[in-house]
């Protein structure tokens, strides 16, 4: 099963590419921060019932921002960073340039963060706080290291 959502996160940009080749460099900007905003706002619902356990548990709930997580994982959202869109061109970013000069690294983030995202996605259905609370933050720890290598202040 690792093996298909690896090659379903490698494959899927390059089936992508005739979409993105139409959209605008704004319109990849915003698209992207769209679907990471997205992303956050669902792990917002498992961090506070997981981790701070400010929240009550709520299979249904849990469950759907869980795979909200994983479907932004394994979208493909590598087709939406163009070189135009971590220039001086590109508005409203805080994307490094040096993300182009560290392909290999982005790739290893972007794989880490969809099987992360995926087994956030098995666990979840157990109901199992403890793990949740150490899966969900193996997903944040990937969003951290691309933030940290590739996000400006």
């Amino acid at each position: 099963m690792k093996k298909i959502a690896i090659l379903a996160a490698l494959m899927t940009p390059l089936m992508a590419l005739p979409v993105v080749a139409e959209m605008s460099v704004e319109d990849q900007i915003e698209t992207r921060q769209s679907a990471y905003q997205f992303a956050a706002w669902n792990g917002k619902k498992i961090k506070a019932w997981a981790i701070e356990g400010s929240e009550e548990y709520s299979e249904q709930d849990i469950i759907a921002a869980a795979n909200a997580i994983a479907a932004v994982a394994n979208s493909g959202m590598g087709t939406l960073f163009s070189r135009d869109s971590a220039n001086d061109r590109a508005e409203n970013t805080r994307l490094k340039p040096n993300f182009f000069n560290e392909l290999d690294n982005v790739k290893k983030i972007a794989v880490s963060f969809a099987q992360e995202s995926t087994e956030l996605q098995k666990i979840v259905a157990d109901g199992d706080r403890t793990a949740v609370a150490e899966q969900f933050n193996k997903v944040v720890d990937t969003c951290k290291s691309c933030h940290d290598n590739y996000r400006a202040d």
